[in-house]
């Protein structure tokens, strides 16, 4: 509102062109970056000094560099606003950012298994299935919005992981590396999927311990494209009772797996919040060979692309829409490299407490959310600023889904869900609030007539 009243009475420094009036950019200046670089910043903004727009256009513009802006994960809030220039013929830029908190120390305390809802539902609540440990993030160490990230975790599945991003590696600020490596060892197992639920082995011994180490490199040519090169080498041991009571896990009874992977992935991501998106799309494609040299324990080969659609309908009401799909290579795969539904946000909502083994799989996810509130409050008593202003948002939420998972060989999984199609739908409440929060309460009904309800909370860091 403030800019649109600004804009209303600056004529002086606006040339009229028809029913508008064409305005020349100024100086772009950054202000409450005390870490960031301004490069950093301004390599976000479309808008540059010198630039020409219309003082019809300019709002919707400065608009869209604020949520590109506001999507790096850099701050708090992020403000836009215009100024008239000394000499009273341009109009200048002021970006003012809020800064984040960038050294996170938190506890970790999480749950094993694949969701909250299978924790509570099928493992009656028990709490030995817990990890505990500490997460430690380091953000924009060198004010170039490169993270240093290192978590320890104990309890159920012991896990070391480290990894290193620099998202800006060259000047031009286009091309950026990650390197990382991980280490977690389980004494109770999952070694089986079987009536499309997952079969746990428990034991006092270790039955498996996984260890991978990549380098990834990313290239940023465009605003909203992003294309990733990212080359691992793996590591899998099992114990001899794991490869005994399964065979295919690693197949043919093998009790350890190495191998080499390349992955290429491609995305088109413009949403105008990249946390809890309203309008604008995303697309994603990859491609994955595992198996790069002729040792290498595993041979395959799969694709999997992504593509969601976000619409404003009218008023407080919005839309989105999405279908996503993976498809691999050959249809005989080791146990632990055989995906289908059920993990992670790859599932018919309904069905949270199942696992739908499988080589190909395609789903598509609707919703329509009712934005209850949205708002930001200040809270003058908190000294630190990067905690002190909290953002509270509601939607309420309808949707519906469907899927379908091809099983080349469902004996091995005695599947009862794969190789036919599964539906689901219901209502929920969506609640998104500060540093990436997001909790999620829904009432589903999938297709085998089961009526449950759920709850998610994520983080993304």
């Amino acid at each position: 509102m403030t800019l649109l009243l600004y804009l209303a009475c600056r004529a002086s420094a606006q040339v009229p062109v028809g029913d508008s009036t064409t305005i020349l950019i100024g100086n772009v200046t950054v202000e409450g970056n005390h870490r960031t670089r301004t490069s950093i910043i301004l390599r976000e903004m479309a808008i540059k000094a010198g630039d020409t727009l219309t003082s019809a256009a300019l709002p919707e513009n400065l608009e869209v560099d604020r949520r590109k802006i506001i999507n790096t994960n850099l701050f708090v809030t992020v403000d836009l606003l215009t100024q008239p220039n000394a000499d009273s013929s341009r109009t200048d830029i002021r970006v003012v950012v809020k800064e984040r908190w960038y050294f996170i120390m938190l506890p970790v305390f999480q749950l094993a298994d694949r969701n909250f809802n299978e924790w509570w539902y099928d493992r009656k609540r028990d709490l030995s299935r817990t990890i505990y440990g500490v997460y430690l993030s380091y953000g924009n160490v060198s004010g170039r919005a490169d993270k240093l990230r290192f978590i320890a975790e104990f309890g159920f599945i012991p896990k070391f992981e480290v990894a290193y991003t620099l998202p800006y590696l060259d000047k031009a600020q286009k091309t950026g590396i990650t390197i990382g490596t991980s280490y977690s060892v389980n004494k109770t197992t999952a070694f089986r999927t079987w009536n499309d639920k997952l079969d746990y082995l428990s034991s006092e011994a270790i039955n498996r311990n996984r260890f991978y180490t990549y380098v990834s490199i990313t290239r940023r040519n465009k605003y909203y494209t992003f294309h990733t090169a990212d080359l691992r080498w793996s590591y899998t041991g099992i114990s001899d009772t794991i490869a005994t009571l399964n065979p295919n896990y690693l197949r043919d009874s093998r009790r350890s797996q190495r191998y080499f992977q390349l992955t290429y992935s491609f995305s088109y991501d413009k949403r105008d919040n990249f946390q809890y998106a309203l309008q604008g799309q995303s697309l994603g494609l990859q491609v994955s060979k595992m198996g790069l040299l002729p040792t290498d324990d595993v041979d395959m080969l799969y694709f999997y692309g992504s593509y969601r659609k976000y619409l404003k309908l009218s008023g407080r009401w919005y839309m989105n829409t999405g279908l996503r799909g993976r498809i691999s290579f050959p249809a005989r795969q080791p146990y632990l490299q055989t995906v289908g539904l059920g993990y992670r946000n790859d599932l018919v909502r309904g069905y949270e407490l199942y696992v739908v083994d499988g080589q190909r799989y395609v789903l598509t996810k609707n919703e329509i959310k009712y934005k209850l509130f949205s708002f930001q409050k200040q809270l003058s008593f908190i000294p630190v600023k990067q905690f002190n202003t909290i953002p509270l948002a509601a939607y309420l939420n309808f949707f519906a889904d469907a899927g379908y998972v091809k099983n080349h060989y469902p004996e091995l999984s005695n599947t009862k869900l794969g190789n036919s199609m599964l539906y689901g739908g219901g209502t929920g409440l969506d609640v998104v609030t500060f540093y990436n929060i997001l909790a999620r309460f829904n009432l589903s009904l999938n297709g085998k007539g089961e009526r449950r309800f759920f709850f998610n909370i994520v983080r993304e860091f």
